[in-house]
């Protein structure tokens, strides 16, 4: 079903999607193993960072982010539609996973998938596949693992608000930590409680889903605030 799902997605887009809609692939030259983004001294990872740094003509920690919530979006879009789907989550270990670049930023795809079912399951697939990524990104780019989990965040209520409808803040809530509580539903939507920075680029508009654009909740006025008094 999942994988159906990967193929129409891929269809109407043109084939511009970032994971392989079968999941699985035998890998030749033009893939990288995911692993050597963490082989020190780390000159893969610094030099995806700085390339989408320069592609933007954005600082090095704004490249940072966006380079990782292109990779975490693809990364975790398969684990969400699964799990909305049938309750079948991909996993796709650190050693099996490897990516590419393409016309989606990459293309991620496993040498082989292990199948499971739950939020915990996906809990333990970030830990293993993306902490330690985004701990390394935070250190080489100086910025905040926040705001890198947020975009994992929202890489579930993405594809579950626009793609598959799904309860993505039960599904947030049920994994935990780092990712619960880094979104928040709208009537038609939700808002980042993070900013993933796009929005420091020069001249570009606000993401929809963009913390800037978030309503500001005011505490609701009371007798003294409001210059009242119990005896006027």
């Amino acid at each position: 079903m999942l994988t159906e799902a990967l193929q129409r997605l891929a269809d109407g887009r043109g084939g511009v999607i970032g994971v392989e809609p079968g999941l699985v692939i035998e890998p030749d030259e033009t893939w990288t193993p995911v692993r050597e983004l963490l082989r020190e001294p780390y000159t893969l990872l610094d030099g995806l960072i700085d390339e989408t740094a320069g592609r933007w003509n954005a600082p090095r920690h704004v490249g940072a982010a966006l380079f990782w919530k292109t990779f975490g979006y693809w990364h975790t879009l398969p684990m969400a539609l699964g799990w909305a789907l049938d309750g079948r989550v991909p996993i796709m270990r650190p050693g099996d996973t490897y990516f590419k670049p393409s016309d989606a930023g990459v293309t991620i795809a496993a040498t082989r998938v292990r199948w499971d079912s739950g939020a915990g399951a996906i809990g333990e697939a970030l830990a293993e596949s993306q902490e330690p990524l985004v701990k390394a990104i935070s250190a080489r780019a100086k910025v905040g693992e926040r705001t890198l989990w947020g975009s994992t965040a929202e890489a579930f209520a993405h594809p579950l608000t626009a793609i598959v409808p799904g309860d993505y803040m039960k599904l947030l809530e049920e994994i935990g930590r780092p990712v619960d509580g880094l979104v928040e539903p709208t009537d038609d939507g939700y808002f980042r409680r993070t900013c993933c920075l796009w929005i420091t680029l020069p001249d570009v508009d606000p993401c929809g889903s963009c913390c800037v654009l978030r309503p500001r909740h005011r505490p609701q006025a009371t007798a003294s605030s409001s210059g009242l008094s119990s005896s006027a």
